[in-house]
């Protein structure tokens, strides 16, 4: 072993990963570029991704990533060995292109109708007009797993090698694994031996380390121990893709050799939960779908059934995780529930779905806990045979945990309260509040009563307490505020005081209107000017049962962090906080 000096992933997603999968739109290819970038980091361990030139999206989205001005990953192009392609390169500015250079006897007899000698020679023609541009060629070794090495691969090797002198340019090889056939096994030969591979072309064909990159298939399963071998023997970058995705079987994926790069290296600026965002990104919206068992990023790949497992899990969670996963990827252990899971399998699996930690932690003795592994036992004893699904458990957990869940009035009162003080938020923030002139400020509160029908009253008063404003109310309601005009003192009122206090938003708590006789509840907030100094106060009556009717368009809300929400709000609001 000789490992490079220095070692880094080259990506080919947008190249071998679209010849196997419908093309991506060139805003897909945008937001996967960023990605990359992001996961990589600073220092460029995703040194380069190479894109196709050729068709219009092909070029809209190699602009559009251009325009983005990112230093890594750098852009690179991919043509064929022909001699028209090669404008298309220095059209974008590019820096490098690879070039298809075939080097098997498969390829060069029975695919391009050539002898050897004729091959080298097309091949060597091309590298030329390449750098002519002063653009540097790396040239791909397609099949070299099946190629005479000593007879036509490393011969050529020595000729560009040549043409890197002269030319003072560089010149990159990449060693294409077509077909999966490489193997790392000792004494191994070639054409299929990794480390041979690397060490002939280092050592024989005199091409340094640093231009020498792996590209391996997974025909064989052995794409991710391959790259890595190639590292391991003296070759910088190992080719990959997001997920594996490429021709056939793939290639290695680039999160695999994220962690294999840290394992050998160190973090070097990646980010690594930027995994778990790329995996969401190719389900939701691209569409991938990722096998659950797939490893960092597969829905389960660290989840675990076994209520024995989970007992330890409990007890200590590196037991059974491969590492801290929530740190290192932003994904939880979770458990599966079966026959197997037991009291603890279910207490770890609520603790982990509604994030309960400290005194909220569920315990396995609670008996709510009891009753869900009751019934489950019960599905079983029945004949059923697949696991439950998440749906079923959080049914059960709400039905036998009640005290973690909001009751429907409290939910519906705390999304109310939530689309109340948005509302208010907004009004207060126009500039003709802030100037606290009435006449400015009456025809925007009453456009907000117009707008917001559930609202009943609408009203400022100064800093003394005193109402400024002319009543603002529903026309309907206009003539039962009759005695609440200009001048009427507000200052013993709690809308008012707390605000006033705190320089907080303030929510009260239901009452019966007496001009209107209907359940409401009040929204009062302060008013600053622009240095931030308190000027006023702005406040709602809101009819309760008008205003939660928009709530059914509001998204279902029943979740425990709705809950902790709403209890810290109400302790806040008990203590003057609101």
């Amino acid at each position: 072993m000789n490992p490079a000096k220095e070692i880094f992933i080259t990506d080919t997603t947008f190249r071998d990963g679209q010849q196997s999968r419908p093309p991506y739109t060139a805003e897909q290819i945008v937001t996967i570029f960023k990605l990359l970038g992001k996961l990589g980091g600073p220092n460029g361990v995703i040194r380069q991704t190479e894109f196709f030139l050729y068709s219009k999206k092909d070029k809209d989205a190699v602009q559009k990533c251009l325009d983005l001005g990112l230093r890594y990953p750098e852009i690179t192009g991919w043509i064929r060995a022909a001699k028209e392609d090669v404008p298309l390169v220095k059209q974008f500015g590019l820096k490098e292109t690879g070039l298809l250079t075939s080097v098997s006897d498969y390829h060069i007899f029975l695919k391009l109708n050539k002898k050897r000698s004729e091959a080298m020679d097309s091949y060597l023609g091309i590298v030329k007009s390449v750098l002519d541009l002063g653009i540097i060629p790396r040239c791909h070794f397609e099949d070299v797993t099946r190629a005479d090495i000593y007879g036509f691969c490393i011969p050529f090797a020595q000729e560009l090698m040549k043409l890197r002198e002269e030319s003072g340019i560089d010149i990159k090889i990449r060693l294409c694994d077509t077909m999966g056939y490489g193997v790392t096994y000792p004494g191994a030969a070639l054409p299929r031996s990794v480390e041979k591979l690397v060490h002939a072309f280092i050592h024989d064909a005199g091409v340094p380390g640093h231009l020498l990159e792996w590209h391996g298939h997974n025909d064989f399963h052995k794409a991710m121990v391959n790259a890595t071998t190639a590292w391991l023997y003296g070759c910088s970058a190992a080719n990959s893709t997001l997920l594996g995705l490429g021709e056939r079987t793939g290639n290695p994926p680039i999160e695999g050799l994220i962690f294999e790069y840290i394992a050998l290296r160190e973090n070097n600026g990646i980010d690594t939960t930027i995994i778990t965002d790329i995996a969401n990104y190719f389900e939701e919206e691209i569409g991938v779908k990722i096998p659950h068992n797939y490893p960092f990023v597969g829905s389960a790949f660290n989840v675990t059934s076994a209520g024995v497992h989970a007992d330890g899990l409990i007890k200590c969670e590196e037991i059974y995780n491969i590492f801290d996963t929530r740190k290192i990827l932003n994904r939880p252990i979770t458990t599966t529930i079966t026959d197997k899971s037991g009291n603890a399998g279910i207490a770890f699996w609520i603790n982990q779905r509604f994030n309960l930690e400290g005194n909220k932690v569920v315990d396995k003795r609670h008996p709510g806990v009891s009753k869900i592994h009751k019934w489950v036992t019960e599905q079983y004893e029945a004949g059923r045979i697949t696991s439950i699904s998440p749906e079923e458990m959080e049914k059960k957990v709400r039905q036998y945990l009640p005290e973690h869940f909001m009751s429907e009035l409290e939910k519906i009162k705390f999304i109310a309260e939530k689309a109340a003080v948005l509302a208010v938020n907004q009004i207060i923030e126009h500039p003709l509040m802030k100037t606290m002139d009435s006449e400015k400020q009456e025809p925007l509160m009453q456009k907000f009563v117009d707008e917001h029908p559930s609202v009943q009253f609408a009203y400022v008063v100064d800093m003394n307490g005193r109402k400024t404003t002319r009543n603002i109310t529903d026309i309907a309601d206009r003539a039962k505020y009759e005695n609440y005009g200009i001048g009427t003192d507000q200052s013993d009122r709690q809308w008012f005081i707390n605000p006033l206090r705190t320089g907080q938003v303030y929510v009260s708590d239901f009452f019966i209107s007496k001009m209107t006789g209907v359940l409401c509840f009040t929204v009062s907030a302060p008013i600053f000017n622009k240095d931030d100094e308190m000027i006023g106060i702005f406040g709602v009556d809101i009819k309760f049962e008008d205003w939660v009717k928009r709530a059914e368009d509001m998204e279902d809300m029943d979740h425990i962090a709705l809950h902790e929400e709403y209890k810290e709000m109400k302790s806040k609001a008990k203590h003057g906080h609101h």
